[in-house]
């Protein structure tokens, strides 16, 4: 499962993470988001045991401050994170071998 993104966890979990961090901003009356999160699982399973490498959802309508931070418009956006740095942005819905693709392509 996706590891549950706040506005209070958001800095250690994803800035202070030395790795790899995808990160789904997303809200639950967001129809292309609920297609999003089967995917997201996806690639969680696809990725369990990689200890450079974290996946979390961050709910935009209950964290505004972290989705203000990096100027969330549209929804679901996906944020790919290298050693706290944001390295990719993808908005719209992503396919889970693009995203493998982009976790293998950092992750190394």
């Amino acid at each position: 499962m996706a590891l549950e993104l706040t506005d209070q966890n958001f800095d250690q979990e994803v800035k202070q993470f030395k790795g790899v961090a995808l990160v789904d901003f997303w809200a639950p009356w967001c129809g292309p988001c609920k297609m999003q999160g089967p995917i997201i699982e996806e690639v969680v399973e696809a990725t369990k045991g990689q200890g450079n490498v974290k996946i979390g959802k961050l709910n935009v309508d209950d964290n505004q401050a972290t989705s203000r931070e990096f100027q969330i418009m549209s929804i679901p956006t996906l944020k790919m994170f290298k050693d706290g740095q944001e390295v990719e942005n993808m908005i719209g819905l992503q396919g889970k071998e693009a995203l493998l693709a982009l976790i293998n392509k950092y992750s190394k």
